[in-house]
């Protein structure tokens, strides 16, 4: 097929490389533009822009989409038979809904209508999900609302983190987006209409969702929490007023020595070298490696010395 791509992150990439090696002409790539990074703002390109430059595939990157009537004339003169949408992160308008023959295609990181939004991802982690996916689905005007096409289910291994399921749902999306394109020109896919009274919201993530709140959840959820907002916002707390990262924790198996003294919420104990916090539901949450606003990462271990007992965090 002749087809239009719209996408930008690093997720996108292996849908847009294996477009090209099933032998479809990509006759344009769409993505955002070039953002600032880092203290030193430097323009960068985003990934997928990368990879259309290195393929020799026309590029473009507006700033909008919905009423450019330049872009939009691109668009009607290529008259793509579909348009293909990974993680552009802009919202399609409907002129572009209803351009190609067989619409707009989207591949999203969840098992629709499971985890809608910008954020399946880590969601589905910080939900504390065992089972996630693929789902190519028609887009409309709705967010992430149209007909699925395929669906790919993946298992969540207990030590997953968002980083790791992203690399391996972005390498199992793109093969799913030829399959179905394949279903479509064969006529062999018939669009599933969605379950609404199933929706679960996948919302941008903010800064604040890494916040640790041990009095709101179990440590079981915290640590289902940790692993889905890598690598940000990542979890944190407050010690002594001072910002303190959480870069590796578990759930702790028995209740450690001396947990009765110490049972509110947030409180500290320190046993054999080891820091463990009380969370809700009589849970304890062990702090493997730490780092204190202004310091280095350091272990437990090393983080403790000079440090008083009987502390809350948050």
């Amino acid at each position: 097929m002749k087809l239009v791509f719209c996408g930008t992150p690093r997720f996108a990439v292996p849908t847009l490389m294996a477009l090209q090696e099933a032998g479809h002409e990509v006759a344009l790539a769409v993505t955002q533009p070039d953002r600032p990074v880092g203290r030193t703002q430097e323009l960068v390109a985003p990934p997928v822009k990368q990879r259309a430059l290195a393929a020799g595939i026309p590029l473009t990157q507006p700033d909008k989409i919905r009423n450019n009537a330049d872009f939009r004339a691109q668009l009607e003169s290529i008259a793509p038979e579909a348009i293909i949408v990974v993680a552009y992160g802009r919202i399609i308008p409907p002129w572009m809904l209803t351009l190609p023959r067989y619409g707009c295609i989207n591949l999203h990181g969840s098992l629709l209508p499971k985890y809608r939004g910008a954020a399946p991802i880590q969601w589905a982690i910080a939900m504390g999900e065992t089972v996630t996916g693929n789902t190519t689905m028609l887009l409309e005007e709705g967010l992430d609302t149209g007909p699925i096409l395929l669906q790919q289910a993946v298992v969540i291994r207990p030590e997953q983190t968002a980083v790791e399921l992203y690399e391996e749902l972005a390498a199992g999306g793109a093969p799913l987006v030829v399959e179905t394109l394949e279903g479509l020109a064969t006529g062999t896919i018939e669009p599933q209409t969605q379950d609404h009274s199933r929706a679960t919201l996948a919302p941008l993530l903010g800064r604040e969702d890494g916040r640790m709140d041990f009095s709101a959840f179990t440590a079981t959820q915290l640590k289902n929490r940790w692993r889905g907002f890598q690598p940000w916002p990542g979890a944190f707390t407050t010690l002594n007023g001072k910002k303190l990262i959480v870069h590796r924790t578990d759930v702790a198996e028995t209740v450690p020595p001396d947990a009765h003294a110490a049972a509110e919420c947030g409180r500290l104990v320190i046993s054999d070298q080891r820091i463990f916090v009380a969370c809700a539901g009589h849970t304890w949450l062990e702090l493997i490696e730490l780092q204190l606003e202004g310091k280095k990462r350091l272990p437990a271990a090393e983080f403790l010395r000079g440090m008083p007992a009987g502390i809350r965090l948050g």
